[in-house]
């Protein structure tokens, strides 16, 4: 039987993993775009802010004494890796991209407020305001998303009807 303080460590570590995903699945977009400036700099700006979190992730982590699950780590990473190039391919890249970002921020958004969730039950305040920072991020990103989606689309479009290049 699993205590409630083991379940918050455990999410701790998903959410470690989950956050090197997400690294590996924006680098290879911010290296690609070429057409989308403001899509390139929040981007940026999110992985900055990604790279933070995982500094806080470690910091909780260690706080906990646990150990970072490299397996978890890498087998993420992977397939974010492998999720970005998938659209590496199709026409409308930079769109594909932006609706998986999109999905991507809310899966974050539930795993922060789940794991905010343990941390108060497991009576660690402290873990839960530092988490609320990581989720604070995330609902920004995921915010941006959806309110730029109309404007990264209509921008695809004009790029696509004046045959310039506009997948990227």
């Amino acid at each position: 039987m699993e205590s409630i303080t083991d379940l918050y460590v455990t999410g701790l570590k998903n959410a470690h993993a989950m956050e090197n995903q997400a690294l590996s699945i924006m680098r290879p977009q911010v290296a690609r775009i070429e057409s989308y400036p403001d899509v390139l700099a929040r981007l940026e700006q999110h992985i900055r802010e990604t790279e933070i979190q995982l500094e806080r992730l470690d910091a909780l982590l260690d706080a906990a004494g646990a150990d970072r699950s490299a397996l978890k780590d890498a087998a993420l990473s992977f397939s974010g890796m492998m999720a970005a190039m998938g659209h590496t391919f199709a026409p409308d890249e930079i769109v594909k991209n932006s609706f998986a970002n999109f999905a991507f921020e809310n899966f974050e958004i539930a795993a922060y407020k789940s794991l905010i969730t343990l941390a108060t039950e497991a009576g660690n305040s402290n873990a839960s305001s530092v988490l609320r920072q990581n989720l604070d991020e995330e609902l920004a990103m995921a915010s941006w998303l959806d309110s730029n989606i109309e404007a990264v689309t209509l921008k695809y479009a004009a790029l696509r009807q004046s045959g310039e290049q506009a997948k990227k």
